[in-house]
């Protein structure tokens, strides 16, 4: 779950948790006008000049604000493990439990592991009397559904909510509706955090979002009701991109000009180690539960971060606050080793309405082709990065290892991504890591079904995670570019929704591998390259930076998007 955007503190928008933060100016001017990005990145306010753009107080507060993003990933990411296959049979009569389980396959008839011969008196045979395994002869041969099953216990898996809740045979679509939940409570949450955010202040709702978080989080840990289950995770998911939003946004407004961008795209180094720990903690505990209660203990420690973490000052600043945004000027001023002006004013800026909505995204043709472009984009961009993420138990291989390489190689490309970002133009960078992407899954798709390829289809699946993240921490910030500054907003938005809907589609996806084992990710390879094809229709942010021209305005205070999982 990340963010985008670098809007008004006032007038902000929700998104989608799992996309990376940049950053997106709210200067006063005609829709039709373009903002120069490169001013917007520019932009410096007084309580930058006075306590210092970036120093030391900074670096604490966005280091510990990053911190937030690690129960967000546990929980987006534990259904790889709290909702993994597991090998399952018709439970066998007390008397055959020593009966090897695929001779009572045989036997019963079970070979879909959902129905049994009907009519059968199982209580003439025992571990004893039937050395021969023969089957009576007063069935009549009719096939009845199964009514409890027994599974795999030396599986590396252990108890999830297959087996919690015999979620298999005609329940089995009940573990994808799980997922779902989880992702409609983020989608919706990007609905009303941003508007929340705005009215409350960042620090309020970032912490009231993760109390609720802790306390939803370890109610899943005591919840026996399959029903009362996905409505937690439901409320789970929708306070999880709260606090994602929450906090980027309060991150990126400790700073301002070029570090905006900056502290919110390293705010995504916590999501790949986050990766990498679950996949360690599910190994251990091998228990959807007591992985429950491993990533919802975290929460608890972060909410004692209300006594170190100030509100934003831009957005105290704003509401007319004058008096608590000079405790915490002064106190980080103090930090970073700046003296102060001995009679420094600190004035609220005034507001400007803005009336811009959906159909300025259409009003012109350069703003058609980048929205629709972006529509699409954003919506490839989710369903492939969440779609080898959340789909790492359909691979094959060690789910742990799988998952724990997945999140080992995103840490590479987030930081070369944020490196060459600041060097090159990004269109031809970013239609790369689609194209690359797609690439890596048609070869791992060719390898499908061959176990003595394993090896290689896994490698392929890094390759393409790896370039995937990529272009995850590439599009928003070339998205926040291409828009004019006073419809950013709404452009953002509008693409979160898109994001959100693949989102929601993503849990579907492993369904694909039981129509067909190449279909998966035969479909994520036709995906990527079209994402790539699409990304050859926008412009090249550099040359549009020399072609726009900005309005004198007021600045404002950044406003990160919230989809993902990143991130959400």
């Amino acid at each position: 779950m990340h963010d985008t955007g670098k809007p008004s503190p006032t007038n902000t928008k929700p998104t989608s948790p799992t996309i990376p933060p940049t950053q997106q100016a709210a200067r006063p001017q005609s829709p039709a006008a373009a903002a120069d990005p490169a001013d917007d990145e520019d932009e410096t306010d007084v309580i930058g000049d006075l306590m210092g753009h970036y120093g030391k107080w900074q670096l604490l507060m966005t280091v510990l604000l990053s911190l937030f993003q690690v129960p967000n990933t546990f929980h987006i990411s534990s259904s790889v493990y709290q909702a993994a296959n597991k090998d399952f049979w018709c439970q066998r009569p007390p008397q055959l439990q020593q009966m090897p389980v695929d001779v009572w396959r045989n036997l019963s008839g079970s070979t879909d592991n959902c129905h049994r011969r009907d009519g059968i008196d199982w209580s003439r045979l025992s571990n004893e009397t039937t050395s021969q395994w023969e089957l009576p002869q007063d069935g009549n041969g009719k096939l009845v559904a199964c009514e409890n099953w027994e599974y795999e216990t030396h599986d590396n898996v252990g108890n999830t909510w297959t087996s919690e809740w015999d979620l298999v045979c005609d329940k089995e679509h009940l573990k994808q509706v799980a997922e779902m939940f989880f992702l409609l409570g983020v989608a919706t949450g990007g609905i009303i955090s941003g508007y929340l955010s705005d009215k409350f202040g960042r620090k309020t709702m970032l912490f009231i979002s993760a109390v609720l978080q802790t306390i939803f989080g370890l109610w899943l840990y005591i919840c026996s009701s399959f029903e009362l289950y996905l409505t937690l995770r439901a409320l789970l998911g929708l306070v999880s991109v709260s606090v994602t939003y929450s906090g980027l946004i309060l991150a990126i407004e400790y700073v301002d000009g070029k570090w905006r961008t900056i502290a919110g795209m390293y705010n995504l180094f916590p999501l790949p180690i986050s990766y990498m720990i679950i996949s360690g903690l599910a190994y251990l505990t091998q228990d959807y539960q007591r992985l429950q209660l491993c990533i919802g203990l975290p929460g608890i420690f972060l909410c004692f971060l209300w006594f170190v973490v100030p509100e934003s000052p831009r957005w105290l600043l704003v509401k007319g606050r004058i008096d608590e945004v000079r405790r915490i000027i002064e106190a980080a001023a103090k930090f970073n080793g700046r003296q102060l002006p001995a009679d420094y004013q600190l004035t609220p800026p005034t507001q400007e309405s803005s009336s811009q909505d959906f159909t300025y995204l259409f009003r012109s043709s350069y703003l058609r082709r980048i929205s629709i472009c972006f529509l699409c984009i954003w919506f490839t961009m989710n369903l492939v990065y969440y779609g080898i993420i959340l789909n790492m138990s359909s691979f094959g291989g060690n789910v742990y290892l799988n998952s724990a390489l997945a999140g080992l190689v995103e840490i590479p490309a987030i930081a070369l991504a944020m490196y060459i970002i600041t060097k090159v133009g990004k269109k031809w960078l970013f239609c790369a890591t689609l194209i690359c992407a797609g690439v890596a899954c048609c070869c791992a798709a060719i390898t499908e079904g061959r176990a003595d390829l394993l090896w290689l289809k896994i490698t392929f699946l890094m390759m393409g995670k790896f370039t995937i993240s990529a272009g995850n921490t590439i599009m928003p910030v070339y998205t926040a570019e291409l828009y004019p500054t006073p419809i950013r907003n709404v452009g953002v938005g509008a693409c979160n929704v898109a994001a959100g809907l693949a989102l929601i589609l993503t849990p579907y996806l492993s369904l694909l591998n039981k129509i067909e084992d190449h279909l998966l990710m035969t479909l994520l390879t036709a995906w990527s390259i079209f994402g790539g094809v699409v990304v050859l229709f926008l412009p090249e942010t550099a040359v549009r930076s020399k072609a726009s021209n900005s309005t004198p305005g007021q600045g404002s205070a950044p406003h990160p998007n919230a989809s993902a999982a990143k991130q959400v």
